[in-house]
């Protein structure tokens, strides 16, 4: 996590060209099919994606990557350079590193992904989805050109104004998030990829795969991964399992949470609550302190920003700054 921090920082302040170039070499007249995923771990559902994807072009896929900490602002079973091996294995012909989502606010991470798209050259977005009726709505609305608007209990056609429904499930929530953002960055990007919607496989669950890893158990999961999937497990559980698991850095936190300036790194009104109630002794004591937010997921994100202990101002400087670099971590050819 240490060498992630330096690299954030250093990214918000300066970019490599170079590795522009390097990209840009390998997918020369190349049609680009992208999307990002976090493969934590990479299974059936993913693996059904990847394959729809790769019908389209040369698949590269987009794995968040810095500090290692999901969405959810827990830690990833495995860094990214094993997600990344899951990724070539199933098929995936390049895998770069995408921007630190534990780190990031939704809206952030969005941005900074779009951005990453553009950059990457990506004419085609592979989505999974949940069908629907509002979901139907939302993809007629962005097959037909548009874009989509989402509000507090209000989703939108950004351009007809048409109300397509109330909410969205978490994984088409993302795909109306996507639309949302191309629309907002196309006055500066023109750039207008186009989604290849893909319903998304029925009975795999992710939190039960998981839990069958940390158990070592990966018989119980067996008909929810793909064989390349299971065949890196296997040599990892070989090779001890307990040594690739990641997990929390509670000293760190605990140090940033007692001794810190919390406003520099976290939300006014989280940085006042917590310093008013010092000093802690465990991670479930900071969590008790935490105000609910609008994500269930808050109070694991602000662990992760006491984690990381990175300014606002460098995070806001590292987004305006992003992509500094297009770090490969994977490629099939190697």
């Amino acid at each position: 996590m240490i060498e992630d921090i330096k690299e954030i920082k250093k990214d918000a302040k300066e970019k490599d060209e170079k590795s522009f170039k390097q990209y840009y070499k390998i997918v020369e007249n190349k049609r680009v099919v992208s999307d990002f995923t976090e493969y934590n771990p990479l299974h059936k559902g993913h693996k059904y994606a990847l394959d729809k994807g790769r019908e389209k072009g040369f698949f590269v896929s987009v794995l968040p990557g810095p500090l290692e900490r999901s969405g959810r602002g827990i830690p990833y079973l495995f860094n990214r350079y094993i997600r990344a091996r899951m990724a070539i294995a199933a098929g995936a012909n390049l895998v770069v590193e995408g921007p630190p989502m534990g780190l990031l606010g939704s809206g952030q991470y969005m941005l900074c992904l779009i951005k990453l798209f553009y950059h990457l050259k990506a004419e085609i977005i592979p989505r999974g989805y949940i069908p629907d009726p509002t979901m139907e709505k939302v993809i007629n609305c962005i097959n037909r050109g548009y874009h989509i608007i989402v509000k507090p209990f209000k989703i939108m056609c950004a351009e007809t104004k048409e109300i397509l429904g109330e909410r969205l499930e978490i994984d088409n929530y993302v795909i109306a998030s996507m639309s949302q953002t191309i629309y907002k960055l196309k006055p500066i990007l023109n750039y207008e990829p186009k989604f290849l919607f893909i319903r998304r496989l029925e009975g795999i669950s992710g939190t039960k795969i998981r839990e069958a890893i940390l158990k070592g158990k990966f018989e119980l999961v067996k008909d929810m991964l793909p064989e390349s999937t299971l065949k890196i497990l296997e040599e990892l559980k070989r090779e001890g399992l307990e040594n690739y698991i990641l997990k929390r850095d509670t000293e760190r936190i605990l140090e940033t949470a007692n001794n810190y300036d919390l406003y520099k790194y976290l939300p006014n009104h989280v940085a006042e609550l917590l310093e008013k109630n010092r000093p802690y002794n465990s991670l479930e004591e900071i969590k008790k302190v935490i105000p609910k937010g609008f994500s269930r997921h808050f109070k694991e994100r602000i662990l992760t920003r006491l984690e990381a202990r990175i300014e606002k101002e460098i995070i806001k400087k590292y987004i305006e700054n992003y992509p500094a670099k297009i770090k490969i971590i994977g490629h099939a050819s190697t």
